[in-house]
């Protein structure tokens, strides 16, 4: 009895097959190991987040992954409805608009840094973009800053929230124009260590406007989401600041209402290069967040330590052959949570 315990589910063998899809293949992928079975099993996660009615759904999105051709992914997560709550890093929010006004180039991590200083060229790996029009993209979110009430604490929500409407007017295609026309909410916590960062600064150099961030009304603003939600999911691209702040609505929902309870994430998702023994939280497992109660202890929730600009968009591919057509609604509550609506 005891050795059937452990050989009970066997595994099965891939094998090449002209025509398979994405979808055919990262299901085969399941049915194998390592971390290829983690990629297939975070599909089928991901789906049954997707599936859920009371579930809220967070997404973070770590590091600048906007400048290798992934913000758009995240775009059409968004078109969905598949993501109600975005949180990313200020890179990833900012990198996009550079993508859509000036561009990205393919280059090579073996090259001349000094010679690509002198010509404003900025590298990012093996990517490329010109610096002095990444200076422009500065510009627009100071022009935007310009137009914000002084002395007002905004919250990164309130503040992305009017930049989406901003960009969006000018036809600008980028996350928080999507995020504005399909009423996500977007938090980004470090919005500051970006673009955004140097363009408030000039905004109060330059033209004495000094804009108010208030971190703990975004905090208290995400934590309400949460606290209303019935049941919340997480997807994590990477991990850094998005993924504590995702995960700490989850551990500091009991005792902000004064509980000992602890309100799980029903379902967790990550992908991350990060290992777990050097105690970083980008690379700790849903087992040891179990222990701040982030995670549910019988919750859906998988790790796949792979690159993310292989893994997400493999991901993302499935879910449009499986869920593609699904209508989800999003939890009404999201449309009505804050004093100023959508």
């Amino acid at each position: 009895m005891k050795k059937r315990k452990y050989l009970s589910k066997k595994l099965k063998t891939i094998e090449v097959k002209k025509g398979k899809s994405i979808l055919q293949l990262l299901e085969e992928m399941s049915k194998t190991g390592f971390q290829g079975r983690k990629l297939g099993e975070a599909v089928d996660v991901f789906e049954k987040m997707i599936r859920d009615k009371e579930t809220t759904i967070f997404f973070g999105f770590a590091g600048s992954m906007s400048t290798t051709g992934q913000w758009k992914l995240v775009k059409w997560l968004m078109e969905k409805r598949y993501i109600d709550v975005l949180v990313p890093t200020g890179a990833n929010i900012s990198e996009d608009i550079q993508d859509t006004l000036h561009g990205y180039y393919q280059g090579h991590w073996l090259v001349n840094d000094e010679e690509l200083w002198k010509l404003k060229i900025f590298r990012y790996y093996d990517v490329f973009t010109d610096g002095q029009k990444y200076r422009k993209m500065t510009d627009l979110i100071k022009k935007f800053a310009l137009s914000l009430k002084e002395n007002y604490p905004y919250s990164t929500r309130e503040f992305c929230w009017l930049f989406g409407k901003f960009l969006a007017e000018r036809k600008i295609d980028c996350l928080l124009a999507t995020a504005y026309k399909k009423k996500v909410h977007v938090f980004c916590p470090a919005l500051v260590d970006s673009e955004y960062g140097i363009a408030l600064v000039l905004a109060k150099r330059n033209h004495k406007k000094h804009i108010i961030l208030d971190q703990t009304k975004d905090f208290y603003e995400i934590t309400l989401i949460g606290e209303k939600s019935k049941k919340t999911g997480a997807v994590f691209i990477g991990g850094g600041v998005p993924k504590d702040f995702i995960q700490m609505i989850a551990a500091e929902k009991g005792v902000i209402k004064g509980e000992t309870l602890d309100y799980p994430h029903s379902f967790a998702i990550q992908i991350t290069t990060d290992s777990p023994q050097w105690g970083g939280l980008s690379g700790a497992t849903f087992e040891e967040a179990i222990s701040w109660g982030k995670e549910a202890r019988q919750g859906n929730n998988v790790q796949c330590y792979c690159d993310a600009t292989i893994a997400f968009p493999l991901i993302c591919h499935a879910l449009a052959d499986r869920v593609g057509d699904f209508k989800r609604k999003p939890p009404k509550f999201l449309e009505e949570i804050f004093d100023e609506p959508f």
